[in-house]
């Protein structure tokens, strides 16, 4: 991740200069750094060359020097005493593509480098970004040189002087640096496991694991494999290579000493009971192959790799390695939870119905482990999600859409179908098999959760509007409270199993990651670790606001807007709208697909809209994404633009640009064929055509069972067709860019290729550039930087009128 400490770059078009010439006239200078001849054993090297002092350019000098002992000069010296080597640094910025050349005059021996890397003296493409600019230097003895240092460009308003030493925000610090990888508590809650995942330039990565105490912050390991907490004792475990296979060693935090407690042990992954006398296995067994070249296809889903294949439970004994098969069968199984005596499993397994939606059934089972008898808990529930058992196993608590268990936990409109994706918490009592929804009148929509055994509480994060927020819900009285760390979002969360101690770690719409713990007794909260200061101090951020406003329909539209760093409200900015793909809200991230701030950090005002159909606001909310195939979607999109750019006189209303990816790439299409309210649209993934999308896509038909329940294209023709931008391609009249990997599975590329070539016959503006090898996300290192570096190119060509970015990337092809 580049590290800009060059403050003092003084860039300025002084008297009689040239508007295209920026002369350097401030440097941080670090040196002399004086070489000695070394001794000759022989007059030539192995390559038949003499010595010559021009070789001394070549030799190492670490540019972490300058950053330590560099002074600010105004003039570079070109003498020393003897051979010297010397270190002048200083920053260029700019915020739009440039290319430009630093000259330098009066030095004979010098290489240039720019950000790190060495580069031939020339002409510089630039991107948008803070860049370190390092001359490294030779003089010699009985030599008097005057250097001087400028940069040339075509477009002096291009190259600009931050002060005070703060850089830009840009996709390479999104790329790179430490980030949490997890966070676990031990039981007892003393000890405290946290990874985290450094990524590196050219996109490899490693992970360390820390263990520390968490009274005292003291680290008492740190090792690369990965570690888990037993889950009753006070140990960690992980996995090694013995002389006869893999070995499963437990570790005693406080001694370190270390204990093999199964060898060989089983490929196949598995969970610890929570008696500490055997694994639970998910073994898989292979379907039947086809060949290669001529195959049948034997369901929908046999599209999908490895889809043939089956998960099945097994029991492995610590005491004896034997391996017990607990089920049987070529129904998928999955295994829930485990009950705190170890002696029941709570399983799924899940049947396919093609017939009738939902397409998907899963059945709950209690399995007792000791007489492999199972108790039908809830039999072909097609919108059941994940499961637990209660500390004393009197009780098990459910996951699942409003429409779940019969519907007892729906509230919706009447007429309105519940959207799949807003889960829900559910009881269900063993005894007498009575539910109770715990949700129901509960806004946001849960994700993970966890039954404390050390207080009897619940645990849960949930989308709560644009937030993802931590809650506790008593066990008795069902009461839901929320419980603050201080952050947008919660991304993971871990309880102290007999101990009232929690941590996780999240970040916000302002910040990146930081690490906490909290004691849930008194909820006093505790930041260990800030990887955010550590690693982007020196950058200069702009705001983030929130804006909701009030739509046509009465409705309350949350929102939220980043300005540029260093904003002038008397400019005009240039803005790009971005929304939700898929259900769930455009969350308050500070990092993600669409970096928000490395936007504004181009000049842009960002606005996030959170509209109709997104999880989090409430079921009813929710159900407006369901059968409506955009419609309450781009009505509050629209709206809600034109509200922001009346609103705040800063935003160029003519150079307003708009950007999704999935469904949010089809929202992009979509709105296109309603307004002409945008200069430049970009479609990440989307759907073009309902109809192709619902049967080519590997999850087409059974998303459809989410946004168009109960609806099918030979028997709505309004949503299928008539609700596709394809078929409303002559009503698009923005400049539409499509991008997408060419091997999506979600979303067939075919869907960004149909729209393009309507658009090419009917001669508008759009451009289409596949991602080669690429799925639904665009995850390759190399690809994604190219990838994000055409959306800011688009951008930049339309709503800034700057073509150069564009053009460097895909020039005019005389074809």
């Amino acid at each position: 991740m580049k590290k800009i400490g060059i403050a003092t770059l003084a860039l300025c078009c002084g008297m009689g200069a040239a508007a295209d010439t920026l002369p350097v006239n401030t440097f941080k200078y670090a040196g002399p750094f004086v070489l000695q001849q070394p001794y000759r054993v022989d007059e030539v090297d192995v390559n038949n060359r003499a010595f010559e002092v021009a070789r001394f350019l070549d030799t190492p000098l670490s540019f972490a020097v300058l950053q330590r002992q560099g002074q600010a000069v105004e003039a570079l010296p070109g003498t020393a005493e003897g051979c010297a080597l010397h270190l002048a640094g200083f920053v260029v910025e700019n915020t739009r593509y440039t290319e430009a050349e630093v000259k330098v005059e009066g030095l004979r021996h010098y290489q240039l480098f720019v950000d790190g890397e060495k580069r031939e003296k020339g002409t510089l493409k630039l991107e948008p970004a803070t860049h370190e600019v390092v001359i490294k230097y030779l003089s010699e003895a009985g030599t008097a040189e005057s250097p001087k240092v400028s940069v040339e460009t075509a477009e002096a308003t291009k190259l600009t002087l931050r002060e005070g030493g703060q850089r830009m925000y840009t996709l390479d610090d999104v790329l790179h640096g430490v980030r949490m990888a997890g966070a676990s508590l031990s039981a007892d809650g003393k000890f405290l496991l946290a990874s985290f995942r450094t990524n590196k330039v050219g996109g490899k990565s490693e992970t360390l694991n820390r263990v520390t105490e968490t009274a005292t912050g003291r680290v008492v390991a740190e090792r690369t494999e990965p570690l888990h907490w037993m889950p009753r004792s006070t140990a960690y475990w992980y996995i090694r290579n013995g002389v006869d296979g893999r070995q499963l060693v437990t570790v005693n935090p406080v001694t370190g000493a270390e204990t093999v407690v199964a060898e060989p042990l089983p490929e196949g992954s598995f969970q610890w009971s929570p008696t500490e006398d055997y694994l639970l296995y998910s073994l898989t067994q292979e379907g039947p192959a086809e060949r290669e070249d001529v195959y049948e296809v034997v369901h929908p889903d046999d599209r999908q790799p490895g889809w043939r294949t089956r998960t099945y439970l097994a029991k492995y004994d610590l005491q004896t390695g034997l391996m017990q098969p607990l089920t049987f069968g070529f129904h998928q199984v999955r295994a829930n939870d485990i009950s705190a005596d170890g002696r029941y499993v709570l399983m799924s397994v899940k049947s396919s119905r093609l017939t009738a939606r939902p397409t998907s059934l899963t059945s709950l089972y209690r399995l007792d482990v000791r007489t492999l008898e199972a108790e039908p808990l809830v039999k072909d529930d097609g919108f059941l999600g994940s499961a637990c058992f209660s500390p004393d196993g009197q009780e098990v608590l459910l996951s699942g859409s409003p429409e779940c268990l019969g519907g007892v936990g729906k509230n919706v409109r009447e007429g309105q179908t519940p959207s799949m994706y807003d889960m829900q918490l559910y009881l269900l009592r063993l005894s007498d098999k009575v539910v109770t929804p715990l949700t129901r009148d509960f806004a946001p929509s849960v994700g993970r959760f966890e039954w404390s055994p050390a207080d009897g509480h619940v645990y849960f994060t949930a989308e709560n509007r644009d937030c993802v927020s931590l809650y506790r819900l008593d066990g008795r009285s069902h009461r839901i409270e929320p419980l603050s760390v201080g952050e947008d979002i919660v991304k993971s969360f871990s309880l102290a199993a007999a101990a009232p101690q929690l941590a996780c770690y999240g970040e916000s719409a302002a910040n990146g990651e930081r690490l906490y713990t909290m004691n849930t007794r008194t909820r006093k909260t505790n930041r260990v670790r800030d990887l955010f200061a550590e690693q982007m101090g020196d950058i200069a951020f702009g705001e983030c606001r929130a804006w909701d406003f009030t739509n046509s329909r009465g409705d309350t539209i949350c929102g939220r807007y980043y300005l540029p760093p260093h904003f002038d409200p008397a400019r005009k900015y240039p803005m790009i709208v971005n929304y939700y793909g898929g259900c769930s809200p455009t969350s308050r991230n500070f990092e993600g697909r669409y970096p928000h701030h490395a936007y504004a950090a181009l000049g842009y005002v960002v606005y996030v809209i959170e509209p109709s159909g997104a999880t989090g606001f409430g079921q009813e909310f929710s159900a407006r994404h369901v059968n409506t195939a955009g419609d309450y979607v781009a009505d509050d999109i629209i709206e809600g633009t034109r509200r922001f750019a009346e609103d705040h006189p800063f935003v160029d209303a003519k150079k307003i640009g708009c950007i999704g990816a999935s469904y949010g790439g089809f929202m992009t299409q979509y709105l296109q064929t309603k307004t002409n309210l945008f200069a430049a649209a970009i479609s990440h993934a989307g759907i073009s055509d309902h109809t192709s999308y619902w049967g080519e896509g590997y999850w087409g038909y059974s998303y459809s069972e989410v946004s168009m329940a109960n609806s099918y294209p030979w028997a709505d023709r309004s949503l299928f067709v008539d609700h596709s931008p394809l078929y409303n391609a002559d009503k698009i009249h923005t400049p539409l860019l499509f991008v997408h990997g060419d091997a999506d599975h979600n979303v067939p590329v075919g869907e960004s290729i149909q729209l393009y070539t309507a658009l090419k016959l009917l001669g508008r503006e759009t451009a289409m550039v596949l991602v080669k090898d690429q799925d639904h996300h665009i995850l390759d290192y190399g690809k994604r930087i190219r990838w994000q570096a055409t959306i800011f190119a688009w951008f930049a060509k339309w709503l800034q009128d700057d073509p150069a970015w564009w053009n460097a990337m895909y020039g005019p092809k005389a074809l």
